[in-house]
């Protein structure tokens, strides 16, 4: 096999740690290019140390613009934009952004949310990655959606692990204020509310609900867990029914018709989901891993479809479990 050569850019991060994670053991790929501003010239295991033994290279702040088949994009919110106009690609190398800069679908760049949009991403060289609780949530709701069921407001809660925050150390995310304590934060104005919106709009036009997004931030370190409820006349099984259906060729998202909880998911790029029908409402739990199908799994999840391979390659993970 003719390995892809790839650069990670933004490497030193969380999320870019976590691409070097998968990509150092995934058998298509060949990491020639680690960046980081901030650590250039240290080896990759000075500050990934779990990286020992499993990748020798440097941190450098030079991209080479040509050579490269796929490039990830770890960069900071806003900064990816002025990135790309001072880096010059080749059309032809696939660039994967995990930043909010073009989750519009602005420039050319396909969203990169598989269930939904697997046929486009697959001939994409621009892809830009989902948002994690954007991830969870419209996973979560996608096929009631699609259906028209919801036609009125749509309450959703999530709570998130401390990663979700970056690496970068600050006042609501290190562990004297993260232990033992939970907080709301941009209560129904989170940034990720576009995205979804825009997505909700392309599986159905008509769609134009509130959705009600109270986002918390929980006292561990990965992992998104997400309720969603909406009025429902239908049946739980008719509702099961639609999901199994939904996500039947879906190679990560999961419909359970067991209680879950969130340690399934943690360490693994799955999404998996509990429906049930109570009081009325149709309720969705999903439960995913912040860092990897929110984020840099699901980011080489689009790798694997933009260069024609097995989906699940590289991806293959297993759970914390207890």
């Amino acid at each position: 096999m003719t390995k892809i050569k790839t650069a990670v850019i933004g490497a030193a991060g969380y999320t870019g740690g976590e691409l070097l994670r998968i990509l150092v053991h995934h058998p298509a790929c060949e990491l020639v290019c680690v960046h980081s501003n901030s650590q250039k010239g240290k080896i990759v295991s000075e500050v990934h140390p779990d990286l020992i033994g499993d990748c020798n290279l440097e941190f450098t702040d030079i991209v080479p613009e040509s050579g490269l088949d796929a490039v990830f994009l770890g960069l900071p919110h806003g900064e990816t934009k002025g990135f790309l106009e001072s880096h010059h690609f080749s059309p032809e190398t696939v660039i994967i952004d995990l930043s909010t800069d073009f989750r519009n679908e602005s420039d050319g760049f396909v969203y990169g949310l598989p269930e939904v949009n697997r046929e486009k991403i697959k001939s994409a060289k621009r892809i830009a990655n989902p948002g994690c609780f954007a991830t969870g949530i419209q996973l979560a709701l996608a096929p009631a959606i699609a259906k028209g069921w919801v036609k009125e407001t749509v309450q959703i809660s999530g709570i998130t692990g401390s990663t979700g925050a970056g690496k970068k150390l600050g006042e609501t995310s290190h562990f004297s204020y993260r232990t033992g304590n939970m907080s709301v934060y941009k209560l129904f104005t989170h940034q990720h509310l576009k995205e979804i919106k825009q997505t909700f709009s392309q599986l159905n036009s008509d769609f134009n609900s509130e959705l009600l997004f109270v986002p918390y931030r929980g006292n561990f370190s990965r992992g998104i867990w997400i309720t969603a409820h909406f009025p429902f006349s239908g049946t739980e099984e008719e509702a099961i029914k639609a999901y199994q259906g939904f996500y039947r060729n879906a190679a990560f998202t999961f419909v359970s018709t067991q209680d879950i909880d969130l340690k399934q998911a943690v360490n693994t790029n799955k999404c998996i989901l509990y429906v049930q029908k109570e009081a009325g409402q149709l309720v969705i739990y999903s439960a995913i891993d912040n860092l990897l199908k929110g984020a840099s799994g699901q980011a080489v999840q689009n790798f694997n479809l933009a260069f024609g391979l097995e989906e699940k390659m590289g991806l293959k993970l297993k759970s914390i479990a207890f």
